[in-house]
């Protein structure tokens, strides 16, 4: 704890001793948990003494346990000790008083970061790549709505008063809502997070940021997950509320996680680039990488499209692409290659909805990846050629998703028996729970009908 201890003691010559420190705990489902710690209790916290049940990690959607995850009531819900994550010591913008946010995890019995823990699975693939003298630089890009505040959870969205239906590109998107988006990118970079170039999405309060490549692999994470709490106060801050949500409209399209990866050698080459600097086609490295994602994807969609509402992206005005295919700078696959040649040599990951867990998803990329670059499977045509036959489209039912996810060795191996098993719970829970619930469009066709 002695690195913290500096952290914290540099954090409060800068910024002031925070009233409150508030412990961010990622869970399953990306939802942030956690608790406030008073400021000047922080020895608690240095000397173990802070703590959370470990099924804080894993309840379902609606923040209930699920007992057939083996978590809660039924094991006697034991505690985990919470442990700071070194480096995530950072100002609260928008809160009223000092604040200060620390993205957590927790030590289970045996003293280690508990495997429940989904930045923990993603530190376990990086180091499956470290340890094959690989290293994966990653980038995200992130689309969001902005909508009209609502007063009822219940309400459907409804884009901000003057918003175009099609703002593609739209500068004047951008004016108008500059005030909010410089506070976006001020409250960012006061956070470390590294933003790039920000855009007025294709639907109507739609926008995109990019983020800078690192070759720090959890904190391309780290940054994905913290932008969209950023971006939700910020926008409340402004009187609008900002959701991640894949598919808010029926009529507009739905907003994606894209995530370009290149994977570096021990001496800082790109694996990716070939030794002829003026070849126009994929590297076997490149190849075989794209191949074992494409390879992997139907068995990891329910960790790419992870709710009911995700697998709507897929379908009418999606916008997004639906079937394990690849291509050459062609944004309707789901594997896009930018750049086959020099250091920016990439795939970029089309799939993903906003609303994934970012550690859980990148994770599942790069064991793809890593899968190709081991196994060396065969690379299908690209989209678009004389010798590409059809390719079945992912699935569009989200129980099967979950039950392909469930049957599959490769995510067992990828995630480790027990993660599997409380993920393949946790969705078929939420399954139950939500396909259960009439809707209203139920009533308003049948219930006066028949």
């Amino acid at each position: 704890m002695m690195t913290f201890i500096k952290e914290f003691e540099d954090y409060c010559q800068q910024y002031g001793k925070p009233e409150r420190i508030e412990l961010l705990l990622c869970d399953l489902n990306a939802v942030l948990r956690g608790k406030w710690l008073p400021g000047d209790q922080v020895d608690n916290l240095i000397n173990g003494k802070v703590r959370l049940p470990l099924s804080t990690y894993a309840p379902n959607i609606m923040g209930v346990g699920v007992d057939s995850s083996g978590l809660g009531l039924v094991n006697g819900d034991p505690d985990g000790i919470i442990v700071p994550i070194l480096g995530t010591l950072k100002p609260v913008p928008w809160a009223e008083e000092p604040t200060a946010q620390l993205m957590i995890d927790m030590l289970d019995e045996t003293g280690e970061i508990s495997y429940l823990s989904p930045r923990e699975q993603l530190t376990r693939v990086a180091k499956n790549f470290n340890d094959n003298g690989w290293h994966p630089v990653a980038a995200a890009e992130l689309e969001f709505y902005v909508i009209e505040e609502r007063q009822d959870p219940n309400e459907a969205p409804v884009p901000p008063i003057g918003s175009p239906e099609a703002q593609n590109y739209d500068m004047e998107s951008l004016s108008r809502f500059q005030g909010m988006l410089d506070d976006i990118l001020q409250a960012s970079e006061q956070q470390g997070l590294a933003t790039d170039t920000l855009i007025a999405e294709f639907g109507p309060g739609q926008f995109e940021v990019n983020f800078h490549h690192t070759n720090d692999i959890l904190k391309a994470a780290d940054t994905a997950l913290l932008f969209r709490r950023i971006v939700r106060y910020v926008a409340k801050k402004h009187g609008l509320e900002a959701t991640f949500m894949a598919k808010p409209y029926k009529n507009y399209p739905g907003s994606g996680m894209h995530l370009h990866v290149s994977v570096l050698d021990d001496d800082g080459k790109n694996i990716f680039t070939p030794e002829d600097k003026e070849q126009t086609h994929i590297s076997l490295p490149l190849e075989y990488a794209v191949a074992g994602v494409l390879d992997t994807m139907r068995e990891m969609q329910a960790v790419f499209a992870p709710h009911m509402n995700s697998l709507r992206r897929f379908g009418l005005n999606g916008f997004a692409p639906n079937a394990p295919e690849w291509g050459y700078d062609h944004r309707g696959a789901a594997i896009r290659i930018p750049e086959v040649n020099g250091p920016g040599a990439r795939l970029e990951h089309r799939i993903c909805g906003a609303d994934v867990n970012p550690y859980l998803a990148i994770t599942a990329i790069l064991g793809g990846m890593l899968h190709g670059l081991k196994t060396k499977p065969q690379l299908t045509p690209p989209l678009d050629t004389d010798s590409q036959n059809a390719i079945e489209p992912l699935d569009s039912n989200w129980l099967e998703t979950i039950t392909r996810f469930s049957n599959s060795a490769f995510a067992k191996s990828l995630y480790g028996e027990d993660y599997h098993h409380v993920f393949t719970q946790v969705k078929l829970n939420e399954v139950e729970e939500i396909s259960t619930e009439i809707s209203p469009i139920e009533y308003r066709l049948y219930l006066s009908r028949l």
